[in-house]
């Protein structure tokens, strides 16, 4: 019988310098340290409007695994879906003050936006049409040119990610389960 995961809960990547990595993250993402493990090296960290513990687990393990390079076996990029297509213009934005900005493209239904951390571990910021306007790509992921301010003209404050968590789940939330 298959596996049939909901979602990523969460990501965990080796850096070489867990401290530079966690300003990194809490900068560009407002991701606040939500726990540490210093025996491992670890921090865990959670995006200002998650449900999860963490979404993104760090552990400094220092350059001895060497630099990153694309084209390499094994994780390409994390891709963090955002609610409106005004949101993905400003990560834009935040990206290209970071000095972390690397490209971005329209995948038909995903309107995306790229970057790369200080060790080079690459992430994809996204925005999704309206499930209703996949229309021809429902079944197809091209990569072409993005016309941001044309998706912003036409799909401002239009929010499609979903319910979005800011507060911590209760015991009284009828999908907590004890």
């Amino acid at each position: 019988m298959p596996v049939s995961p909901v979602r990523l809960n969460h990501a965990v990547l080796f850096v070489s310098d867990l401290e530079r990595s966690v300003r990194f993250y809490a900068d560009v993402f407002a991701m606040e340290v939500i726990a540490r493990e210093p025996r491992a090296n670890a921090a865990f960290l959670r995006l200002p409007r998650s449900g999860n513990h963490h979404d993104l687990g760090l552990f400094g393990v220092g350059t001895a695994g060497g630099p990153k390079r694309r084209g390499a076996i094994g994780l390409y990029h994390l891709a963090w879906q955002l609610d409106t297509i005004d949101e993905l213009a400003a990560a834009r934005q935040s990206l290209l003050d970071a000095g972390a900005y690397t490209g971005e493209s329209s995948h038909g239904a995903t309107k995306s936006i790229y970057g790369a951390d200080p060790d080079g571990n690459e992430f994809e910021l996204m925005w999704m049409l309206p499930r209703d306007h996949w229309g021809v790509y429902e079944s197809s992921a091209p990569i072409d040119h993005l016309d941001l301010a044309g998706e912003i003209e036409r799909w401002s404050g239009v929010r499609t990610a979903g319910q979005i968590t800011t507060e911590p789940a209760t015991a009284s939330d009828p999908t907590v389960r004890s």
